[in-house]
């Protein structure tokens, strides 16, 4: 196990071995997860889009907010049960992380228990908050609904997987999402094309595949050995425990709700500049996907790595793997946005076939894409920070310039320039506030815990 301990086999030791080979190793897997995500959420857009109709999608799209908001909660929990995962097994303290495993599992059933009853209750009331179109009420409450009792295993994937990439394991999170996303083409298939259950068959499908992923981990959960191992019978609810992960988890899950809150207005700004624009970053938004989620898998792998390393107080080389990641995020960035701005018309066309369409995404992507590297700082600073433990100052980072700062310069450009190029400008200028101010927080050294001896990591490994 990490830092001496005995439990091999349970945990994958990132505090040991070339820091580059590492990170390189553990973020291959959350990209194919991404991937994966990606792949199957857009057959959810083909079976219902094309097969259902518009009104099916729109129903879909009438309950996205609330599904979002409730996602980001449990993805925010997620964040705050791996980071304190992730120290503890860095510091090799078995009994601490027994008691982290078993405190997070009754947790889990609590909360998706409570969640799923009361959303439930309100989701009609939320419906006409967000103002849905009657015609869509009876679909849009029925589809979310039945969505909903999908909670408990959303729930249970989402920290059984944070756990599980804690330990080092980012290779089992992927091959259970590889099988939900299976099970999601085939569950489409059955009951929405042949037994053309309608919007009722989609929301079972996700219920179904949702089910399994998260029945895959658990299963992995319990089969791990020593202190590592989840058994049901010590399943506790620790207070003190939750304290821990809620200070970090509140954080993470308020910023995930407030920046869905905020591409919701700046979608709104985007819609008033008619159907060319709307559908221009609708394709830039699908193409982003491809330069985006590299990003993403990297400041994932950093988050765990830097965890683990705090854990054990390697600082040295925490921050050593911080700057490798930037370094080989900057590197495929450039790749990944230098091909898209390349290819541009090839890239929009695959989501757009007017070519006035196209043209515009390819304008949009002129702006916004030679720019995307600054996301790496970003995504990096962010993680490094949030996997030390300290998710308030990212969330006050990034809430106040993705969202506040954002909106505000938005305003003043569709003020000065009502355009679609004027809108993808404001995205770089936001994305280099926000790294500035992450990297000066990061420079600062505040992230690491003040009894932490920074020469225990002394040996920078090679990379």
């Amino acid at each position: 196990m990490v830092a001496g301990t005995p439990d091999s086999a349970a945990v994958h030791d990132l505090t040991r071995g070339p820091a580059g080979r590492q990170l390189l190793a553990f973020a291959l897997p959350l990209f194919a997860g991404s991937l994966i995500q990606l792949l199957y959420s857009t057959v959810d857009l083909v079976f219902v889009g094309r097969i259902l109709g518009k009104e099916a999608s729109a129903a879909v799209g009438a309950s996205g907010l609330i599904v979002t908001c409730i996602l980001g909660i449990f993805t925010g929990l997620s964040v705050g049960v791996s980071v304190v995962a992730a120290k503890a097994a860095g510091r090799g303290a078995d009994q601490e992380l027994e008691r982290i495993i078993h405190g997070a599992a009754g947790l889990t059933i609590l909360l998706s228990a409570v969640s799923t009853v009361f959303s439930l209750l309100l989701a009609p009331l939320f419906l006409k908050w967000m103002h849905t179109p009657a015609d869509l009420m009876d679909s849009a409450s029925i589809y979310i609904r039945l969505y909903l009792l999908s909670l408990p295993a959303i729930a249970g994937y989402n920290i059984g997987s944070g756990i599980l990439r804690a330990l080092g394991d980012s290779k089992s999170p992927m091959l259970y999402q590889l099988a939900g996303g299976a099970a999601n083409v085939l569950g489409n298939t059955l009951f929405i094309y042949i037994l053309n259950w309608g919007i009722q068959g989609a929301a079972l499908t996700t219920v179904c595949s949702q089910g399994l992923a998260a029945l895959l981990t658990v299963r992995r959960l319990g089969c791990l050995e020593g202190a590592c191992r989840l058994r049901f019978r010590k399943i506790r609810l620790e207070r003190r425990l939750y304290l821990q992960f809620l200070s970090i988890g509140i954080p993470a899950a308020i910023q995930s709700v407030v920046i869905t809150f905020s591409n919701i207005i700046v979608q709104s700004n985007i819609n008033r500049l008619g159907v060319d624009s709307i559908a221009a970053f609708t394709a830039y938004f699908k193409v982003e996907n491809f330069i985006y989620l590299p990003i993403v898998a990297l400041g994932q792998a950093v988050f765990t790595f830097t965890g683990q390393n705090i854990g054990a107080g390697f600082t040295v080389r925490a921050r050593t793997g911080v700057r490798l990641a930037i370094i080989m995020g900057v590197t495929v960035t450039a790749g990944t946005s230098g091909l898209t701005v390349l290819f541009a018309e090839t890239a929009f066309g695959l989501f757009a076939s007017e070519p006035e369409v196209v043209e515009l995404g390819g304008q949009i992507a002129h702006i916004a894409y030679p720019f995307y590297f600054l996301y790496v700082f970003l995504d990096v600073f962010a993680s490094a920070i949030r996997g030390a433990g300290k998710a308030l100052p990212v969330m006050a980072v990034i809430v106040v310039n993705m969202c506040v700062i954002r909106i505000c310069i938005l305003q003043i450009v569709i003020a000065i320039y009502p355009s679609a190029l004027g809108v993808a400008a404001v995205y770089p200028l936001t994305w280099a506030c926000t790294a500035l101010c992450l990297f000066l927080y990061y420079k600062s050294g505040r992230w690491v815990p003040k009894e932490q001896n920074i020469t225990k990591g002394g040996m920078i490994p090679s990379c």
